[in-house]
């Protein structure tokens, strides 16, 4: 199965999304901001979808995913926006940067119908995890 990034600040909604990757099959790791996400990245390499929450505190999931996409490296990078925004600009935000977005409350099959449809679109290979 894939290296899935979870970057979620509530946590107890981080580890339910953990909790259902990784019985799913997923690698899952964590982080409860975009700078923490960073350093994950810098640290354990590229995962090979990320799932973000749109509103956290610090960086927004559009800046961090406008962040790592800015990066040659991170460029294909694919995300899902799992968030409670369900603003037309929001939506639109997370799609304009190749995104999935769904909204919560989140139905599994629906999450792991997402990660399926960008690893099947995604040809990188990542490293570490």
């Amino acid at each position: 199965m894939a290296r899935v990034l979870v970057v979620e600040d509530d946590p107890d909604i981080r580890q339910l999304v953990e909790l259902r990757l990784r019985g799913l099959g997923h690698r899952v790791v964590s982080a409860a901001s975009g700078p923490e996400a960073l350093t994950v990245i810098a640290e354990r390499g590229t995962p090979e979808v990320v799932v973000l929450d749109v509103a956290m505190p610090g960086m927004t999931g559009l800046e961090l995913l406008h962040n790592l996409r800015a990066q040659p490296e991170h460029a294909e990078l694919p995300a899902i926006f799992l968030s409670a925004r369900v603003r037309p600009e929001d939506i639109a935000a997370g799609e304009a940067l190749g995104a999935t977005y769904l909204t919560k409350p989140f139905v599994v099959s629906a999450l792991a119908a997402a990660i399926d449809k960008a690893l099947a679109g995604a040809g990188q290979a990542a490293a570490g995890w």
